[in-house]
């Protein structure tokens, strides 16, 4: 599974309006700026999350766009499902799809819904607030003597 290149945009602009402490209006042009995100992808992706209740905008001088809500409050599911729609690994399980040849002899079509809440439950345990934080580093790995086996 790969995401679209306009969800991995969407979830790295909003990291980037993330960091700027989610109450501080910034303008698209900076985002891009920031994130080296093309302008007119930056300007589409912050209506989209506008529209999708994640970013709010004001306009005029000191205006931009900010986090609807705290970061800790967003996850990397609500991110994805608003530019993609529902977080799903096959069309199957989409409402009005009938386009699949195995449509009523599969067997794992029934469990598809399983498969994919597993997917967006994972997705929706990673916040906003942690892809926007400085990466903790791994502490180090203590150098083993010649004689010493660890398991």
């Amino acid at each position: 599974m790969r995401l679209s290149n306009l969800a991995d945009y969407a979830v790295v602009l909003m990291s980037a309006a993330a960091r700027q402490c989610g109450s501080v209006p910034i303008h698209a042009g900076m985002l891009a700026e920031q994130t080296g995100i093309p302008g007119p992808t930056a300007q589409k992706l912050v209506s989209g999350l506008a529209r999708a209740g994640l970013l709010v905008a004001s306009r005029g001088s000191g205006g931009g766009v900010r986090l609807a809500r705290p970061a800790a409050a967003i996850s990397v599911a609500d991110i994805i499902e608003a530019v993609e729609g529902p977080i799903a690994l096959t069309a199957c399980v989409a409402e009005g799809r009938h386009d699949c040849t195995l449509e009523g002899s599969c067997k794992v079509q029934p469990h598809w819904g399983v498969v994919n809440g597993a997917v967006r439950g994972a997705l929706a345990g990673i916040s906003l607030a942690s892809l926007a934080a400085k990466p903790r580093t791994a502490p180090p790995i203590p150098a083993m003597a010649d004689d010493e086996i660890r398991l």
